[in-house]
């Protein structure tokens, strides 16, 4: 059984950096892809980045690129997203996800964790 445990989140300031960690169970990071998304309030949920551990590929959303870094762990099965240049913006619920590799489907969630960016 798959299981995704995020952790991480918090409060923090204009600028500051936060790295959130996923702990994943009941997969190998071979045959799955790995995720993060979010859910700003009042808004829907977006992709953030995403990685393949079988060619280390990464990709990542356009608010993304240049401040988040999304990594793996394969020894821990984690997944981080490390994030910098924290803005305003950036305040929502934060998701990890995994897809098995030839699935189109993000089909197994965590329950996220709380990043709140104050101005």
């Amino acid at each position: 059984q798959v299981q995704l445990v995020e952790s991480g989140g918090g409060k923090v300031q204009t600028g500051d950096s936060l790295t959130l960690s996923c702990t994943a169970s009941g997969l190998t990071f071979s045959t799955y892809d790995m995720a993060w998304f979010r859910l700003p309030p009042g808004k829907e949920r977006e992709f953030v980045a995403s990685i393949r551990w079988k060619d280390s590929s990464t990709n990542y959303a356009d608010s993304a690129k240049g401040r988040f870094t999304i990594s793996m762990d394969n020894a821990k099965t984690e997944v981080y997203l490390q994030m910098n240049s924290l803005k305003p913006e950036d305040t929502a619920e934060y998701y990890c996800a995994a897809r098995r590799l030839l699935s189109t489907r993000w089909d197994f969630w965590g329950q996220g964790t709380q990043v709140t960016v104050r101005s």
